[in-house]
């Protein structure tokens, strides 16, 4: 496998973590900058931290494993509601919640995603039978679900 055929099938993945990237440096300086909350925004931030390595192991699982375009697209929303989810802390802390439940969502959804991929791997190492194909269209299709808050 050559260098573009294998960035073809990462690129997407590597654009959201790149934007990830970009979000952590400006939620760190958006943190860092309120004073009248200085302990809910470091504690919004350490949030938002703790859960960032499992986002993007989960993410990465996906694509590789399955279909990077439905991991791309739940990266992005995690992303969104992630940002969402800052913004709640730095207003009221009440409105958080929906964005942190909601992210913890989409990374089940990543989840099961990587354990399918790696449960369709098994099957066709051992028995042959290949059904990423089936996989990859219901996941793709299921990925919009996302969108429902």
């Amino acid at each position: 496998m050559d260098s573009h055929e294998v960035v073809k099938n990462i690129y997407l993945l590597v654009i959201v973590t790149l934007l990830s990237v970009l979000q952590n440096g400006e939620n760190i300086q958006e943190g860092a900058s309120v004073t009248n909350n200085n302990h809910v925004c470091v504690s919004s931030s350490r949030n938002c931290m703790d859960a960032y390595p499992t986002f993007l192991a989960v993410m990465w699982c996906a694509g590789v494993c399955l279909n990077q375009a439905p991991a791309a697209f739940a990266g992005i929303i995690y992303l969104l509601v992630r940002q969402k989810y800052f913004i709640g802390y730095l207003g009221h802390t009440s409105q958080c919640t929906p964005g942190y439940l909601f992210g913890k969502r989409i990374i089940s959804f990543l989840s099961l995603m990587c354990i399918v991929g790696i449960f369709n791997y098994l099957l066709l190492r051992f028995y042959g039978s290949d059904y990423k194909e089936y996989v990859q269209t219901i996941t793709g299709a299921a990925s919009a679900l996302l969108l429902i808050p």
